[in-house]
This record gives C-alpha cells, sequence and structure tokens, in this order.
C-alpha cells in the first residue's frame, strides 16, 4: 500500500500492519506522552505529523538551505552570492531522481519534503525551493510544514514580469510539470485579467542543460521549435519558468530576438530573499567568511562539472547525500 505524503499509519512496533514498514523517527521528547501502541484493528490512515528536530532555533548567522531537482537551482545559489555576498549557503541537488517535471504531484510534494527535511536537519534559517515544478505543487505543504520560511521561486517571477505595465502578450516556458500545474498562468491572470498568456512545456530543455549542451545544435534547433508557436503569438515578455534555463539566455535571445523581455526566475528570486531576509531581521550580520556546501544525491564527474559551470566558481568537494 503506497501512502501520500500528507498520510501516515501507526502501529504496533512488534506487529506492524502489511504493507507498512517500521522505521525510526526522531521526535520531541515532549511528544512521548502522547504515543501509544495500538491494535491492528485500530489503524487507520491519519494527516502526517512531521516533526523536525533542530540543533537551535535558526539565527541570522545560519545557512540559507536551498534545493533543486539536479544542478539548474545552482543559477538560484549564483545570484544569491552576488546579491548577498555574506551568507553561507547549503545546496542540496536531487540529481538521483531528476526531473522532476515528468513526476506525478504527489511525488514531486513526497519527494520536496525529503529535499526540505535534509536542510532543515542542518540547521538552515530558511529553505529556498529552486524548481519551478516543486513550488507549483509542494510549497504550500513545505510552508505548513516547517517553522523555517520558505521561499519559491514561482512568485518573484510573476512579480517580475508585472513589473513593466506595458507587458501584453507574455509567453511562460518551463518543465511538463510546471505548466500543466497552471501556476504561472493563474496567478498572472489574477493580476492582470487583461494579459495575453501563452504557456509552452519545454521537457527537453533541462535535460539539454544537465547534459552541458547549452551551445549544442540540438538544443538551438529544439528551441526554435518549441519558441516559434509563442512568437507566432507575438509575446513581449517570456518567463523562464525554470531554473535551469538562465544557462540558455544568450541561444533563447538569439531566437527571440531583442525585442522580447525575458524573466530569470533565479535573479528574480535571490532579490525576494534579500527582501524578505530583512523583513524577518534575519540577513546575516558581519563580515564573517560564508561557506558553501553542495550535496548531491547522485555523484559524478560530469554532475560536479556542471556545478561549476553554473556557479563560475571553485567551491571544494561535492558531497554525497542520502535522503529519508
Amino acid at each position: 500500500m503506497t501512502r501520500r505524503p500528507h498520510e501516515a499509519a501507526v502501529a504496533d512496533k512488534d506487529h506492524p500492519a502489511p504493507g507498512y514498514q517500521m522505521r525510526e523517527t526522531q521526535f520531541d521528547a515532549r511528544l512521548v506522552g502522547l504515543l501509544r501502541p495500538i491494535s491492528r484493528a485500530q489503524l487507520i490512515p491519519l494527516p502526517v505529523l512531521i516533526v523536525t528536530v533542530l540543533p537551535e532555533s535558526p539565527s541570522a548567522s545560519s545557512p540559507l538551505g536551498v534545493f533543486d531537482s539536479g544542478v539548474g537551482g545552482l543559477t538560484v545559489v549564483r545570484a544569491l552570492r552576488e546579491l548577498l555576498p555574506g551568507e553561507s549557503v547549503i545546496y542540496l541537488g536531487d540529481t538521483a531522481r531528476l526531473p522532476y517535471g515528468s513526476k506525478s504531484p504527489d511525488t514531486i510534494r513526497r519527494f520536496a519534503v525529503e529535499d526540505a527535511q535534509f536542510l532543515i536537519a542542518r540547521g538552515v534559517k530558511a529553505v529556498i525551493v529552486a524548481c519551478n515544478t516543486a513550488t507549483a505543487h509542494a510549497l504550500p505543504l513545505l510552508e505548513s510544514t516547517f517553522r523555517v520560511p520558505v521561499i519559491g521561486v514561482l512568485e518573484p517571477g510573476v512579480e517580475a514580469t508585472l513589473a513593466d505595465t506595458h507587458c501584453q502578450r507574455v509567453g511562460v516556458i518551463g518543465t511538463a510539470g510546471t505548466i500543466r500545474s497552471c501556476a504561472y498562468q493563474h496567478r498572472l491572470a489574477m493580476r492582470r485579467p487583461d494579459l495575453q498568456i501563452h504557456a509552452a512545456a519545454t521537457p527537453l530543455l533541462a535535460n539539454f542543460v544537465e547534459e552541458g549542451w547549452v551551445d549544442h545544435a540540438s538544443t538551438k534547433m529544439v528551441l526554435r521549435e518549441y519558441l516559434k508557436p509563442l512568437i507566432e503569438k507575438g509575446i513581449d515578455t517570456l518567463v523562464l519558468g525554470c531554473t535551469h534555463y538562465p544557462l540558455l539566455v544568450p541561444a533563447i535571445r538569439r531566437v527571440v530576438g531583442q525585442r522580447v523581455r525575458l524573466v530569470d526566475s533565479a535573479s528574480t528570486c535571490a532579490a525576494h530573499v534579500k527582501s524578505r531576509l530583512q523583513t524577518l531581521g534575519l540577513l546575516r550580520p558581519g563580515k564573517a567568511r560564508p561557506a558553501l556546501e553542495i550535496h548531491l544525491t547522485d555523484l559524478s564527474e560530469q554532475f560536479e562539472n556542471l556545478a561549476r559551470q553554473f556557479l563560475g566558481a571553485d567551491f571544494g568537494k561535492v558531497k554525497k547525500a542520502t535522503l529519508v
């Protein structure tokens, strides 16, 4: 029996119910008195209770946590380091399970919770969901589950798009999961009902970037095919609804021309993070040297080289991450 991320069951440890696997879980000591064994007959699905025990309450000196399905979210890390050079960052790339864009909403939510738990267990003061697909499907669940601020890339992208009051025809590109969720389309239409919105799934682009094919002839050919219908619609703005896409900006620019404004979700997210940290009083004080940790769920030389390409700097050894 498969459980959704928002479902759980309780069983007697010595007699687990069929289809349920018992595993060790770390609980707050104050909850121990509320737990008791129950019989198999009493086993019922219950809303999940995720208890994350932090070493201490996050402070302004704590690092930022960033996750994505692959290395694309490192474009957000690069933008954060440029805008907030004093902040330490812990990055998690779930390279063993990418892409998220082709997964079901339930699977995406489960992955996102596991990603956030990994970062929060390391004492981050905020979680940045540097993945448009995870933001579209899992942000409300993450916000209601964890007590640290959770910031997605979608809303900053919408705000940046609407900052130009003269835009009339907006194109949105992203993974199949992001476009299918209608997250961008809905938010844009709610704020600007008069806006003409044209969305197109561009699922191959993230894979091309992960392969390092940023300038490859195949990438250019596929870009032309993906963007041709949007160009024919006369778009004046193009939202890059995937954090992999900033690396494709030169290639995209050659296809759409100079008149189309490109909205980059990485840089807009970094600006939103800075504003949120200022509001919460969580900007890192002083001039201590910031640290950068990179964790990937699947290590390979190719991914490490890509990570260096995304960041444009050397960041030391990449660590293997195990999610539970």
